[in-house]
């Protein structure tokens, strides 16, 4: 019986092994899901691209710069800004293309980026891995329902990408309490996207100066961490003539944040101007994700 055993499996091993966007690999072990490829990557609303993750030298730029991919009946949805992520498409994102089936892989035609050929292997039953043989990388990505997605946990751990998404933050409100200090007489802030993603321009200009109109009077770093409330964030200005100013950082909603100066008590208050949409025909600072601690969810 146990030759027969042994037998048999020399003989299946093959065709275990065929259908490998089928299969979820086990310790080296391909196993037979029964699952079609369209089931696999329709069958769960969201992807979150798993960015830390990433190996190899190469870019897929619809991908790099997603949180979340969706495939959906032939067309393929991605949230790349947090503003909005959760009621954005009804939680899908915005619309950037198309797609088609092949053997073991997908054939994206993005609206922007044109055509790529994805490799797809399942590795588990909600985690995938992409591979782009042309741009050799490889990407991770696992699979959620939208009634049980973090919206919340995504957004606050990825808050420095939020802050990037407009091209400047006008100070509207300025509270009566606190001690007088240099920051009262900021009125804009502009947090930049791409290079060391840490870079932040402010500007003394006129309150309701038009965005493209700004003079930047000054260009330092910038840094965001953690408080003991999920909520909360401190954010850093190293202003280098006077030092660093320290907040406490709140987020009123997807346009407004809440600045409390730690130092002197005040608390200011700021509106998003010039809401950048990234991937959309246009955009000239096509924002990348960089590899961190932060952002990740757990599979």
């Amino acid at each position: 019986m146990k030759t027969i055993k042994i037998l048999l499996i020399a003989i299946l091993s093959p065709l275990l092994f065929t259908a490998c966007v089928t299969d979820v690999y086990v310790e080296d072990t391909y196993v037979d899901n029964g699952i079609s490829l369209p089931q696999l990557m329709e069958g769960y609303d969201l992807w979150y691209v798993d960015y830390d993750a990433t190996t190899g030298s190469g870019d897929v730029p619809f991908l790099t710069r997603a949180f979340t991919v969706s495939f959906l009946n032939g067309t393929m949805y991605a949230n790349n800004n947090l503003a909005g992520i959760g009621s954005t498409g009804g939680g899908f994102g915005v619309q950037i293309g198309g797609y088609d089936y092949f053997t073991n892989a997908i054939r994206v035609y993005h609206n922007i980026y044109g055509v790529y050929d994805l490799e797809v292997y399942q590795l588990s039953s909600n985690r995938i891995k992409l591979y782009s043989r042309s741009e050799n990388v490889t990407y991770y990505l696992n699979g959620y329902q939208r009634n049980s997605f973090d919206y919340n946990k995504l957004f606050y751990d990825n808050l420095h990408y939020f802050l990037q998404e407009y091209k400047a933050w006008e100070k509207v409100y300025t509270s009566n309490y606190g001690a007088l200090n240099e920051f009262d007489n900021e009125h804009f802030i502009q947090f930049i996207a791409g290079g060391s993603d840490n870079n932040f321009r402010s500007s003394q200009d006129a309150p309701g100066t038009p965005v493209n109109n700004i003079y930047w009077d000054f260009t330092g770093l910038y840094g965001i961490s953690n408080t003991s409330s999920y909520y909360s964030k401190i954010l850093t200005l190293d202003y280098d003539f006077w030092g660093n100013e320290s907040f406490t950082l709140t987020v009123i909603n997807d346009s407004r944040i809440r600045l409390y100066h730690n130092a002197s008590g005040t608390t200011y208050e700021f509106v998003g101007r010039g809401f950048i949409q990234y991937m959309k025909k246009g955009v000239t600072t096509p924002r990348a994700r960089a590899k961190s601690t932060a952002g990740k969810l757990a599979s």
